[in-house]
């Protein structure tokens, strides 16, 4: 039997998310606690399952379809919870708003050129972004327990992540136009 660790790790990357909400509802500090443990492990999946497709030479088409879609519904799960819980608030939804808006329209256009039989490479920016979004959300997640200047510096990081997200998907664009233009 063949197992494919990377695919297994998306899998359970996406099987985490109802485990996060439900962990959300419950209004007690181990709750919480579990919620940003199981985040960390899910965003470090995010890293591990790339680098064991690559080493164990276990790439697949299910893989290269589920890994960024398992990241997106991480990443607005996450956004959308910690909305509703009212963490995110106020003019910061706009910057959730950007990185959402971003992540579909990125995916859009990969399933585009997909079609076209491009290839659209994450750029080195693109992973910086992708850092300071988690880190940002995961400390998002835990502000509730510290004081609440973590939740301004968490914030700021949310807009950094956001301004990240408008220059790599306008990156992407104009990589992109020259495809389009066909």
């Amino acid at each position: 039997m063949n197992v494919n660790l990377p695919n297994i790790l998306t899998f359970l990357r996406i099987g985490v998310l109802p485990i996060l909400v439900g962990l959300l509802y419950i209004p007690a500090e181990w709750a919480r606690y579990l919620t940003v443990f199981l985040y960390t492990l899910a965003c470090i999946t995010d890293y591990l399952d790339g680098y064991f497709a690559r080493s164990l030479q276990q790439v697949s088409a299910l893989g290269r379809l589920l890994d960024p879609i398992a990241d997106k519904l991480l990443v607005a799960t996450v956004l959308l919870m910690l909305t509703s819980l009212g963490i995110i608030h106020g003019w910061h939804i706009i910057a959730g708003l950007i990185i959402l808006s971003r992540e579909i329209f990125v995916s859009g256009l990969r399933e585009f050129l997909a079609e076209l039989q491009v290839r659209l490479p994450v750029s080195r920016l693109a992973k910086w972004k992708t850092a300071v979004q988690m880190v940002s959300l995961g400390v998002l997640l835990i502000t509730p327990l510290y004081p609440s200047w973590l939740l301004d510096v968490a914030l700021a990081g949310l807009w950094l992540a956001a301004v990240l997200t408008i220059i790599t998907g306008y990156d992407y664009l104009v990589a992109s136009v020259k495809h389009l233009k066909k």
